[in-house]
């Protein structure tokens, strides 16, 4: 739902006029999020920066002053994170980086940001917040890039979604986050190009080391004779392949995140957040109430065991955009995170089924509850219920191996120059003209269109 990641790419600063003369529009969100909590309170950020300082204030003095110096500071430190995410990871693209943030911060200002690089979420927040509460909002941003709080790399996404959310909002798709997938095809299409669904690539073809083209599951060959593009998660490669070689080994070997359960709900009326009604202009609500709860919830998944309490992320897009329901009615959107791709158990004991055929009502049932309790009657108001379990998200799209939505964990062992692998994290392969590309090579997930766009770049040679 949320594109704002492809609203301020370097893709869409060159062609975002291309894209808009083909129906791309965006609605722009000015309360982007917040989180709530078991006692009644909650706390959110919203582009009015006296807004957001005063609710982070009824929670802790300090933590407002803090706020405020972060905020001074953030146009200083935007150009320097924003400028990493979107280097290439390529030893001189990074050494001449590096070579900029010197000159720009000085030693002490660059070895300050590369610790604060490495550091969990936890660590982060508890060094610079008090308030458990102003700490829970913000680690909120971690989970959905698989960075529960104690997992060293995560504290850059909880500060820039905080910072980032204040400063420029969120942007929606108008209509729909498919306004990208229109845009794109139509501007592919008026360029002369052809776009296929619905089929199947059984094969890569190559021949001494080079990719000449695919062949689909009916037979046809389609040749290239510039570049053959794998948009794929890296454990597929090798099987389209054929071929084994230690890179090959390598992408099997690729680490995927716990899965996400999501659930789709048609709705007579928004949400009655015990909280206060104010929630319901905001894009976002996270229930995630503590630092504690969500690496207990982390961990269970981990463990292949169904949360007892999993963390919920609410989308409520009709609030921004109306158009995506009939007058007066609602859709929301619950992500459950995290949830286990193989269950193996369930931590609270309930659910006896370890298949998620039948184990998606009873956890999806388990998370409406937890909605209910912090908005009591939303179940009352549910028209129509989706349920789309791990399994199914895998179905849907191939890449989302056990429903990992992020294509693949961002630890630090596999994010950066490693991601998916050393020395191919521009998407290069041993195989001449083949390239991966997508969520699983750098700059990771989130619909920036980096990974794409940077190669692009590299097989036009600009």
């Amino acid at each position: 739902m949320n594109l704002s990641l492809f609203a301020g790419s370097a893709f869409m600063k060159t062609h975002g006029a291309e894209l808009a003369k083909h129906g791309l529009d965006f609605a722009p969100v000015s309360n982007p999020f917040a989180s709530v909590f078991p006692d009644g309170s909650w706390c959110g950020v919203s582009t009015d920066t006296a807004a957001t300082t005063a609710r982070i204030a009824q929670l802790s003095a300090a933590d407002a002053a803090t706020w405020t110096r972060l905020t001074a500071g953030f146009n200083a430190e935007a150009p320097h994170l924003f400028g990493l995410l979107g280097t290439k990871m390529k030893l001189h693209a990074l050494a001449y980086f590096m070579l900029k943030t010197l000159r720009g911060k000085g030693l002490s200002g660059t070895l300050d940001m590369t610790r604060f690089l490495l550091q969990s979420p936890r660590q982060w927040l508890t060094q610079t917040f008090t308030s458990p509460k102003v700490q829970a909002m913000l680690a909120a941003w971690g989970m959905h890039l698989d960075f529960a709080p104690d997992t060293a790399g995560g504290a850059l996404f909880p500060y820039l979604e905080g910072m980032a959310g204040q400063a420029f909002g969120m942007v929606l798709g108008k209509g729909g986050a498919d306004t990208i997938i229109r845009a794109l095809t139509g501007a592919i299409e008026a360029r002369g190009g052809k776009i296929e669904c619905s089929q199947t690539v059984s094969r890569i073809l190559h021949q001494h080391g080079k990719a000449s083209g695919i062949e689909l599951a009916d037979g046809r060959k389609i040749t290239a004779t510039r570049a053959v593009i794998a948009g794929v998660a890296p454990g597929a490669l090798p099987k389209l392949t054929g071929t084994q070689s230690n890179f090959d080994a390598k992408m099997a070997g690729f680490t995927h995140a716990p899965g996400t359960m999501m659930i789709h709900l048609a709705l007579s009326g928004l949400p009655d957040w015990s909280a206060g009604n104010d929630l319901q202009s905001f894009a976002y609500i996270h229930i995630a109430p503590s630092l504690d709860q969500m690496a207990r919830t982390y961990q269970q998944a981990l463990a292949g065991l169904l949360p007892d309490e999993p963390i919920l992320v609410v989308g409520q897009p009709t609030t921004v955009d109306p158009s995506r329901a009939p007058d007066g009615q609602h859709t929301i959107w619950l992500q459950v995170r995290m949830a286990p791709g193989t269950i193996q158990g369930d931590a609270k004991g309930e659910i006896a089924a370890t298949d998620w055929a039948e184990a998606a009502a009873p956890f999806a049932q388990r998370a409406l509850d937890i909605l209910d309790r912090y908005a009591p009657g939303t179940q009352a108001k549910i028209l129509c219920k989706r349920i789309v379990p791990p399994t199914e998200l895998e179905q849907d799209n191939p890449n989302l191996v056990g429903g990992d939505q992020v294509c693949g964990s961002h630890h630090l062992s596999q994010n950066f120059l490693f991601r998916p692998a050393r020395g191919h994290a521009d998407g290069s392969t041993p195989m001449q003209n083949l390239h991966l590309t997508g969520a699983s090579v750098w700059p990771g997930a989130g619909l920036g269109a980096g990974s794409g766009f940077l190669l692009a770049q590299k097989l036009t040679g600009k």
